[in-house]
């Protein structure tokens, strides 16, 4: 699934995008101007379609993850702190997974597979950790039982620090890679003045982290060996990133939340700063600018693209597959507000078009493309869902 633009899909962008203003989504909260042409507000595409929704599962307690397995079956994380297994038209609990502080944005959040999980059942869940004197994010592997009813093996490979005694901005992603490394996405905790530890190198919060898949710290992270900083940060600078994805090129990208305004989609390298909160394109949510309200410093990265106003994201995943003909390599992310799917065309790391879909069944908390080309999300919802997404005909 390469990244750049075949003529064919270039000549069709022009048509569906062809004097086209951005997606209509009311005024900005600032008046801060962008770094580059469409780094924000790209152009709108009308595909032409509409998405028809099939609930799989109903009235799961805010689901948050969704992991399709190469049998077809499905593992679903619930924030309270349930994992279950979707097969065969049928939900079971799986026993044996980690205590979880379950208050606030807390709780289970993600779970992902191995590169090898046909062979070793390894999967990965990462989770508010309750601890003395408050809580933090946590990874674990563990091995999926062959029936799927229960996890054995659990070992803890990372602990974000320090211990925070809140209810907020946990991250979190998994990601793992084919070199057998994993990446890690935390949150900076939100509130202030924690949350400027973002900047700080001798803490976890705000930062991509990279782990082997042993916990152990990678010879080549950018900080290894360096005084008074932790090891496992690959970047930093980051607000609360709840979507991450390899595109066709293993390359990882990363959505995070911004505040009032700022969410933002960026591709992280290795040791670098990604600005927040020292550098925004959002507001304090009572309406004052964040830190200096500004959007450059020498240093720090720009996003590839922002919102203003938000779409509030979370999970996301690049399109490779038969139903939706003209989207391979897009980047869809899941949207909580307004809640929907949302879609950017790319050409190599330039957002170059923009879709909106409501497919009318919640905030979209997560987003995974199966291997016949259907879109399966999760809602974030008192009564969420496991929904199957294709093109109605």
């Amino acid at each position: 699934m390469k990244r750049l633009l075949s003529t064919a899909a270039t000549a069709l962008l022009a048509a569906t995008t062809a004097g086209a203003e951005p997606w209509p989504q009311g005024e900005p909260n600032t008046q801060y101007q962008s770094a580059f042409p469409e780094q924000t507000r790209a152009p709108a595409m009308q595909s032409g379609i509409t998405l028809k929704a099939e609930p799989l599962v109903e009235g799961l307690d805010h689901p948050w993850a969704v992991e399709l397995l190469p049998d077809g079956s499905a593992l679903i994380t619930e924030r309270p702190g349930r994992l279950k297994l979707y097969k065969d038209g049928a939900v079971t609990d799986v026993t044996g997974i980690p205590e979880v502080s379950a208050k606030g944005q807390g709780g289970l959040l993600d779970v992902a597979l191995a590169p090898d999980f046909a062979t070793s059942r390894i999967i990965y869940l990462s989770y508010a950790e309750p601890r003395e004197g408050g809580n933090g994010t946590a990874v674990a592997r563990m091995r999926l039982a062959d029936d799927g009813a229960s996890v054995e093996d659990v070992a803890v490979l990372f602990r974000q620090q320090p211990t925070y005694d809140g209810d907020k901005h946990f991250g979190s992603r998994v990601v793992p890679n084919a070199d057998g490394t994993l990446f890690i996405t935390l949150g900076e905790r939100s509130d202030v003045p924690i949350r400027d530890t973002a900047q700080d190198l001798a803490n976890h919060l705000g930062k991509l982290i990279r782990i082997d898949a042993n916990g152990q710290v990678p010879a080549d992270n950018p900080f290894v060996g360096l005084k008074d900083v932790q090891p496992e940060i690959y970047a930093s600078g980051l607000r609360n990133v709840q979507a991450a994805a390899l595109d066709g090129d293993g390359r990882l990208w990363t959505i995070e939340h911004g505040p009032m305004g700022g969410d933002e989609v960026n591709r992280p390298e290795i040791g670098k700063n990604y600005g927040w909160p020292v550098i925004s394109y959002g507001l304090n949510y009572d309406g004052t600018p964040v830190n200096e309200g500004i959007t450059t410093r020498e240093g720090m990265e720009q996003p590839l693209y922002y919102w203003d106003p938000v779409i509030a994201p979370s999970g996301a995943d690049f399109y490779d597959g038969p139903l939706f003909a003209d989207w391979q390599g897009d980047l869809l992310i899941g949207a909580m507000s307004p809640p929907g799917l949302v879609r950017l065309k790319l050409d190599g790391d330039k957002v170059v078009g923009e879709e909106r879909f409501d497919p009318e069944i919640g905030r979209i908390r997560d987003v995974q493309v199966a291997e016949d080309g259907a879109i399966w999300v999760v809602t974030d919802e008192d009564r969420g869902g496991l929904y199957r997404l294709t093109p109605n005909s």
